[in-house]
């Protein structure tokens, strides 16, 4: 696993931070948001990720793909399947990855250059640097990965698509190692300028209380930016070559809505959900906790609690529901992908961060909801949410290795 997030790059750094209830979310430094109408996100620490970068000997680019570069090399250092610093060589490993923008700064550096000096500033390297696939792309040349390189966009479901593929890549026999995960950095004036008007983003002023997913008196998300990254690898390839996987996946749903390009449906999300469980072969009485998409909005929190007692049934009062969202920001196309990895280390540790800004649950999330303080969870697999625009729908089963 590798991630690269507000609350920290690296895995230890991120749970560090999250079984301790900090928030990544503060104000904006990327770029001015005198006119704005909302001044606030998860910016993830340049800093530090220039620094990880010069390990590559990479320069910053696209930060959505400086993002993956440094989260993906972490991954691929802690499976052992790469050593700290290049060269490299080839290797037989896919790339199928998740991303609901793209490489937002390589366009808005393009909208601006267009604009300014007409079709002379549209250079022609801006069609290899805002192409979605530059990532997978970009992950296949720098790691020398000969396995097929693609992307899944699905908006906000991006990542747990991506997941999902090369699960079933691997299950399937046409894979037996794939990189996947997501990633998004969207803090650029034109893309956040258009989140700024619509009604989904929080108002509430302090950063530290604006993202609270499932309260009576949230008002919206507070967008983020990040990149987390996971290396599937065959059961049997890891134990030929000796290595201890960290856990494993045991299932997987997907559905779309057909409803509606930005409103939930209680019916498509419960439908993957069932697909995901049948699919591990486990009943809902089995799950340790939920690991929620949680968005902090009004619609997607009750209609995804709706879609817990559906499919839970008798046993939602006893399943733990968690949400990651208050910590990362909404990551739209990376969420996945980050909340996977806070899933696994959830397990690892056996116990749940807390819900940050929860002091009053919605009467309408009427889910067994974790409080303000961490929550020790039984042993057994996780079930992990994630719901986009576009009514895409996507559940993973996480567990841990034997």
């Amino acid at each position: 696993m590798g991630i690269a997030s507000a609350i920290g790059v690296g895995k230890d750094a991120i749970w560090k931070h999250l079984i301790s209830g900090n928030t990544g979310i503060g104000p904006l430094t990327a770029f001015d948001t005198t006119d704005f109408k909302i001044k606030i996100g998860a910016e993830a620490p340049r800093d530090i990720v220039k620094e990880k970068l010069a390990i590559l000997n990479r320069r910053p680019t696209d930060h959505a793909l400086d993002l993956t570069m440094v989260a993906a090399h972490e991954a691929l250092v802690q499976a052992d399947l790469i050593g700290e610093a290049p060269p490299y060589e080839d290797q037989d490993m896919s790339v199928v990855f998740g991303t609901g923008k793209g490489l937002t700064q390589s366009l808005q550096t393009a909208f601006e250059s267009f604009f300014e000096k007409g079709p002379r500033g549209a250079r022609p390297t801006t069609v290899p640097r805002c192409m979605y696939n530059a990532i997978s792309a970009g992950l296949s040349i720098q790691f020398k990965l000969t396995g097929t390189n693609y992307m899944v966009v699905s908006a906000c479901t991006s990542a747990t698509n991506a997941i999902g593929v090369a699960y079933r890549m691997i299950r399937d026999g046409y894979a037996d190692t794939v990189l996947t995960g997501g990633a998004d950095a969207f803090f650029e004036p034109f893309f956040f300028g258009v989140w700024n008007n619509i009604p989904a983003l929080s108002k509430i002023e302090d950063p530290t209380k604006a993202c609270r997913p499932f309260a009576a008196d949230r008002e919206g998300t507070v967008l983020g930016e990040g990149a987390g990254v996971l290396i599937l690898e065959s059961y049997e390839k890891a134990i030929a070559r000796g290595h201890k996987s960290v856990g494993e996946i045991l299932g997987y749903g997907e559905s779309s809505d057909a409803r509606h390009i930005t409103s939930p449906n209680p019916d498509g999300q419960a439908k993957a959900m069932q697909m995901a469980l049948d699919g591990a072969g486990l009943t809902p009485d089995s799950i340790s906790f939920i690991n929620s998409h949680g968005t902090a909005t009004k619609g997607n929190d009750s209609c995804e609690s709706q879609s817990i007692r559906t499919v839970m049934g008798d046993a939602t009062d006893q399943i733990p529901v968690s949400a990651n969202k208050s910590y990362f920001g909404h990551t739209l196309g990376a969420s996945g992908g980050l909340e996977a990895i806070a899933t696994l280390l959830s397990l690892k540790h056996q116990t749940l961060p807390p819900n940050l800004n929860l002091e009053t649950p919605d009467p309408e999330c009427n889910v067994n909801l974790v409080g303000s303080e961490p929550v020790s969870i039984k042993q057994g697999p996780a079930m992990k949410n994630s719901f986009g625009f576009g009514g895409g729908n996507g559940v993973l089963i996480l567990g841990l290795s034997d």
